[in-house]
């Protein structure tokens, strides 16, 4: 069943057609430490730039990309992050994907799946009705 998971879909790692491309045209940069893969191609593009693109590993979401490589990913910053000495500062947070749509998922006071009662405010709207 992996076999046929990994020849039809995408969300579920790199596909073979993937794997051909970068045997063939990009060469590993680096890795992070969600196991994510980072490539490069070997030749520029037609507007002077090297293609890059990640293989992740299980799902495929975007935002398991940390920062440091989305900079390097979108041309930001010319070095990887292995290469550059980056040094995550002492006021950043640690790095969280992206949680909604999971159980995991931020649910503030009063939103309908933690049962949606709130206490009323001052800027609540009221609707208006021609009656009143």
């Amino acid at each position: 069943m992996s076999f046929l998971k990994r020849l039809f879909t995408w969300w579920n790692g790199s596909t073979f057609g993937t794997n051909l491309m970068i045997g063939r045209r990009g060469e590993k940069i680096g890795e992070d430490d969600f196991g994510n893969i980072y490539y490069e191609e070997k030749k520029e593009t037609y507007d002077g730039r090297k293609r890059r693109w990640v293989t992740y590993t299980g799902y495929a979401d975007a935002s398991r990309v940390p920062a440091a490589w989305q900079g390097w990913l979108t041309h930001t910053s010319e070095l990887p992050p292995t290469e550059d000495g980056y040094k995550i500062h002492a006021w950043e947070k640690e790095h969280i994907p992206n949680m909604t749509g999971t159980l995991h998922a931020y649910k503030p006071k009063g939103s309908l799946d933690r049962g949606g009662d709130r206490q009323k405010v001052a800027a609540d709207y009221e609707a208006w009705s021609p009656d009143a």
